[in-house]
């Protein structure tokens, strides 16, 4: 047999676009003083960051044309002075309808955005529909707009053996099947009691993400058998309301109050995390709580981290307190004397970074 009539030899690449994604949550507090506002004007959010480029979103609460005057219209606006246009996807959405785990964005328009050019959608939601739905509250609703900014495209090799791709796999839903199934409250078989609320759950979800749950649950301490509700003490509502959401969709819940602080919320839901053994959750409380160690904060964090063992936190406020301005203001706070109360143990690490000072 001659080489022509053998296998034939082949190649793959793959043109990839690098991306960065997230989102902005916009609240309108008072629309309806917003009302006023004539058709065609707007009201432009604060600028945000994303993808390297500045950015705002124009609200009209009268349409951005006058043909559009019965609808609420949004526009994402790229707020830099660019050369080249920036390309990027963007999906306006209300926040109470999501989690913290995006939508997909694959099968929305690619736009090209030049310095103060914005797109968006005109007819967004109808005024008169706004009003009768449940999105507004006291006056007030919350937008989402996620974003997807495409940086450049590069050429990649692909292995020889990389098979031909004929059938393309959606990635998984399960976060959103599990999310809806906690909202609608179908099949569920226990309900908790939290701060004067009450919230219906599924034992067997719980169990599975949870080792205390799953005593409590179906163990020999299991609660919740007699009068078919399990109260939980000292926790608020808030947080054990985001905690059965990350028990469901692995993400946190997006919270529709931007006056709450994210550092308080992540405290008292890390020690909720550890109280339920959920190590992931911890993790990312964590994480988020590193962003927020500075002179005020240092106390209760480093208190926190002591008492819930989360060595990577206590790291973070130790490397924060290797600054002697920094250690300094602490040893001389009220907080200080609290601190030597509630953990003693790090009072050796202390005196001994103190020396140094």
């Amino acid at each position: 047999m001659s080489a022509a009539a053998g296998k034939p030899s082949r190649s793959a690449s793959a043109i990839i676009a690098s991306t960065a994604s997230g989102y902005h949550l916009l609240k309108i507090d008072g629309y309806s003083r917003t009302k006023g506002v004539p058709s065609g004007e707007k009201i432009k959010s604060r600028p945000f960051t994303l993808g390297g480029h500045r950015w705002h979103i124009d609200y009209h609460p009268n349409g951005q044309k006058p043909e559009y005057a019965d609808y609420i219209s949004l526009f994402l606006v790229l707020d830099d002075n660019v050369t080249s246009a920036v390309k990027a996807q963007h999906k306006f959405g209300f926040a109470d309808e999501v989690t913290n785990q995006a939508p997909s964005l694959v099968s929305t328009t690619v736009n090209s955005y030049s310095s103060q050019k914005g797109w968006g959608n005109a007819t967004f939601i109808r005024r008169a529909d706004l009003e009768k739905s449940e999105h507004l509250k006291d006056d007030s609703f919350t937008i989402r707009c996620d974003i997807v900014v495409i940086s450049d495209y590069r050429a990649e090799d692909l292995p020889e053996d990389t098979p031909a791709t004929f059938v393309s796999v959606a990635p998984s839903d399960l976060h959103q099947h599990l999310g809806d199934l906690l909202k609608t409250e179908k099949g569920a078989d226990v309900v908790f009691e939290v701060g004067g609320h009450t919230f219906a759950a599924h034992r067997c979800v719980l169990a599975a993400r949870s080792p205390v749950f799953s005593a409590e649950l179906f163990g020999g301490m299991k609660e919740g058998d007699t009068a078919g509700v399990v109260r939980i003490d000292e926790m608020e509502a808030d947080v054990f309301k985001a905690l059965l959401c990350f028990a469901y969709t692995d993400s946190l819940l997006v919270t529709e109050n931007e006056d709450e602080d994210e550092d308080v919320i992540c405290q008292h839901l890390l020690v909720a995390a550890d109280r339920y053994n959920m190590e992931r959750l911890k993790s990312i409380c964590e994480e988020k709580l590193c962003k927020y160690i500075n002179a005020g904060t240092i106390t209760t964090i480093l208190t926190l981290a002591e008492q819930h063992h989360c060595e990577g936190l206590k790291k973070a406020c130790l490397n924060f307190l290797r600054s002697p301005a920094n250690l300094r203001a602490l040893l001389d706070s009220d907080g200080f004397d609290h601190l030597s109360r509630s953990c003693p143990s790090v009072i050796k690490n202390l005196i001994a970074m103190s020396s140094l000072v």
